[in-house]
This record gives structure tokens, C-alpha cells and sequence, in this order.
């Protein structure tokens, strides 16, 4: 789910200043999508690497997990030291509602990933998909 908030999100709101002071990027200079990652300095994939590395082994061990979702440290839908859900139907219905979400947010960042990877933008006008095998007989047509 915060992939595909990851494409929607930036292009409506960027951070000011900068994001690599010692390149003088700025985030508004970082291309939305695909795109980002050859802009992205390695210095600051290793950061987000090793922030992702601390919270999955800090903030929610699988170890002491006793049930799908029950991190000592996480409360409804993970949010630390949130509440817990109640045990019973409702417990289920909303875990199975989590599910089939996070089941179509990966449905949804794996077509913007393809559209971003053919178009240019996970946005982008397939008018400008030149190469699309669709567009083999167009000339075709009468």
C-alpha cells in the first residue's frame, strides 16, 4: 500500500529543500516513478535500506509473533503500540478486509510499475507507446 501511495503522492506534493545536500538534489528535481531510482544517490538507498532494516527487526520481530498480525509492539493495522482488535467475527472480517486491500494495492503498483516502465509515467498517455503491439495493423485499416 505505501508503494502505490509512493507513485500517487509525489505528484501532487514534493518536500522543499533538499534531498541530497552533498549533490545539491533537490526533491523536486527527483523524477516521480522509475525514474527516481538512477536519480537517487546510493548513500540514500542505503539509508532507506537500513531505516526498513530497523523497523522490521525492531519494531515488528516475526520471532515473538504469536499470530498472523500480532507484533508485540503493533495495535490494529500495525500502528505502533495501537490498540489490539477484538477476538471474534468482527477481528476476522477486518483482518480479511486488510488482506484483500493490501491485495489490490500489489495489483495496483505492479500496473504502474508497467505503464511507468512503458510510457515514462505511471500516468502516462499510451499515444506516446509507439512501440505497443497493439498499434501493428493501424495503418492497416481503412
Amino acid at each position: 500500500m505505501f508503494a502505490t501511495l509512493g507513485y500517487i503522492v509525489p505528484e501532487y506534493f514534493r518536500w522543499p529543500g533538499l534531498c541530497a545536500p552533498s549533490e545539491n538534489l533537490a526533491f523536486s528535481d527527483v523524477p516521480n516513478g522509475l525514474a527516481a531510482i538512477g536519480k537517487i544517490p546510493g548513500e540514500g538507498w542505503f539509508q532507506i535500506l537500513i531505516f526498513a532494516g530497523a523497523v522490521e527487526k525492531g519494531l515488528y520481530p516475526s520471532e515473538t509473533m504469536t499470530a498472523p498480525g500480532a507484533y508485540p509492539n503493533a495495535g490494529v493495522l500495525g500502528i505502533p503500540n495501537g490498540s489490539s482488535l477484538p477476538e471474534g467475527a468482527a477481528r476476522n472480517t477486518k483482518l480479511n478486509a486488510e488482506l484483500a486491500n493490501g491485495r489490490l494495492a500489489m495489483m495496483a503498483i505492479t500496473g504502474m510499475w508497467f505503464q511507468d516502465g512503458l510510457t515514462g509515467s505511471a500516468w502516462g498517455d499510451w499515444a506516446a507507446y509507439t512501440d505497443s503491439p497493439l498499434r501493428g495493423f493501424e495503418n492497416e485499416l481503412g
